[in-house]
């Protein structure tokens, strides 16, 4: 089916309710939103040393595309499909430094930059090797030592993420350490967009948070919308700021508190279950555990239970949808639009 979101908040209902519960609108998301959109794979300190292959599975459970970061030896990094031209076996299973990438099945080989170099037994084919016998590149992105691809990108990196870079201009991710003590996984029996729509609006967190409800101050919150991105900006009662949320579409949360970063990437496992990856980068460890910043396991667990709460009423053959609140649900009404856009038919 079609699905469409009125541009006008204050006549806008929100995204129907079919699309968490149709299999067939799970399967046209993946294809054509995740694997368009620029999604983030790390960071890309330990891929960057001449002749080092890093393999690497795109959103496991969902596109699960086989990839391959390599550097070559002038240090450019790219990203190669790490599946073989000839006859489609993974060339690299595990990470190693080479000069060249040589399949185990066959023995075809290919160069750093991905050229076929080498295919016994080949002497007679006609009209061989061509350009098809190379591996595909694939669209590499890097902001800030972070790495970001894209399978078919809808368009640039810049453009994904150039409006809301610029608004987070002042912030320093070269400073911040990844701190693998505070990384967490959580799995959660609920529609990955769901999650997502929940993170986009502070509307909840006076009835959800309470804890955070006390940190920050809930009239002053504040929700700036980009083209493919959106900002909330958290403040405490003092006016200062307590913490920047920036999401990036389709799945990717970037919050910035006064000791650092927490990553959040939202994996789809299936049309009512998700994957959630916390990933902590500190730049004030003496920050830590105060304010809108402390306490995210715990927070983390109220928007668990609501989200799921949610799953099943949306599931519900009575729920037909609501109306949004122009003052708090911009980012959700933003997010919706998104979806509707990249989900039409492409031509």
């Amino acid at each position: 089916m079609k699905y469409a979101v009125e541009a006008d908040i204050t006549r806008a209902s929100v995204l129907d309710p079919r699309f968490y519960r149709d299999e067939e609108a799970h399967a046209a998301t993946l294809e054509r939103v995740f694997a368009r959109s620029w999604q983030w794979i790390g960071r890309l300190d330990a891929a960057r040393s001449p002749g080092a292959l890093r393999p690497f599975t795109l959103l496991p459970r969902s596109l699960d595309e086989p990839l391959l970061l390599v550097c070559d030896e002038a240090g450019a990094l790219r990203c190669l499909s790490n599946v073989c031209t000839h006859r489609g076996n993974l060339l690299v299973r595990e990470t190693c430094a080479a000069k060249q990438i040589r399949c185990g099945y066959h023995s075809r080989r290919f160069d750093l930059a991905g050229r076929m170099t080498f295919m016994p037994e080949c002497a007679e084919a006609r009209d061989f090797p061509s350009a098809a016998d190379d591996l595909p590149n694939v669209a590499l992105g890097d902001w800030g030592g972070h790495g970001f691809v894209s399978l078919e990108p809808a368009t640039s990196f810049d453009a994904f993420f150039g409006d809301a870079r610029e608004d987070m201009r002042d912030v320093r991710m070269d400073a911040m350490r990844h701190d693998p003590s505070r990384d967490r996984e959580y799995e959660i029996a609920a529609h990955w967009a769901l999650y997502v729509e929940n993170y986009l609006e502070g509307f909840h967190i006076p009835f959800v948070h309470p804890s955070l409800g006390d940190a920050v101050d809930y009239a002053s919150y504040e929700t700036r919308l980009h083209r493919y991105s959106n900002v909330q900006l958290a403040r405490d009662k003092q006016g200062a700021g307590a913490a920047r949320y920036w999401w990036v579409f389709p799945n990717l949360m970037l919050n910035f508190y006064p000791w650092g970063l927490s990553l959040n990437l939202v994996l789809p496992e299936g049309a009512a279950r998700t994957r959630v990856l916390f990933r902590a980068f500190v730049a004030d460890a003496a920050k830590l555990d105060q304010g809108a910043g402390a306490g995210l396991d715990r927070v983390e667990a109220e928007d668990e239970a609501i989200v799921v709460a949610v799953q099943r009423g949306v599931r519900s053959r009575l729920y037909r949808g609501g109306r949004y609140s122009p003052t708090r649900e911009r980012g959700v009404h933003h997010f919706h639009r998104l979806l509707c856009e990249f989900l039409e038919p492409l031509h």
